[in-house]
């Protein structure tokens, strides 16, 4: 829920300048130095992960991950198009690596995110600017038809419906 203006139980906030109340980001407001939430809202994480390292990984990974291994679903030998190589679609390539995925294309706008992409399982890429027709036709020309799955990772209206027509039929 979006709409969270306080803390989810108690609608309370616990933050404050000069007496005014400042209300809390989705309940958590996490860009505090420190902070008040509920056990629900925390997750442990392993006292030796390099916190300069796991900071950056957030929700997107996880967000990716799930995605793709709870909703996707991508079976053993299945392709997989991710469209966005963010953390985000670094989890949901991830998730269709741990799948088994036998293709995994990563579709971004920043060819750069390639390499590193490729440790999370990503087989192929396709930087739409270097094509001359549409990323659907071009995955469709590149698997013969089009992936079993599609992840899409950017919240781009475009990018989604890109990445529900490059699914085969």
């Amino acid at each position: 829920n979006t709409e969270i203006v306080g803390m989810i139980h108690d609608g309370e906030s616990r933050f404050s300048i000069k007496g005014k109340p400042i209300h809390h980001f989705l309940g958590t407001s996490t860009f505090s130095e420190y902070t008040v939430v509920h056990s629900g809202q925390v997750a442990k994480i392993n006292p030796e992960a390099p916190l300069d390292k796991v900071c950056i990984v957030s929700c997107g990974l996880s967000t990716g991950l799930g995605a793709t291994l709870n909703v996707a679903k991508p079976k053993k030998g299945q392709s997989v198009a991710v469209f966005g190589l963010g953390a985000v679609g670094l989890g949901a390539a991830e998730g269709a690596r741990i799948a088994g995925a036998s293709r995994i294309i990563g579709v971004d706008l920043n060819s750069n995110r390639f390499e590193q992409a490729k440790k999370f399982g990503v087989t192929e890429f396709v930087n739409p600017k270097e094509h001359d027709k549409p990323v659907p036709k071009v995955i469709a020309e590149m698997t013969n038809g089009g992936v079993d799955r599609s992840v899409e990772c950017t919240g781009s209206v475009q990018a989604m419906i890109q990445a529900f027509e490059c699914v085969h039929d």
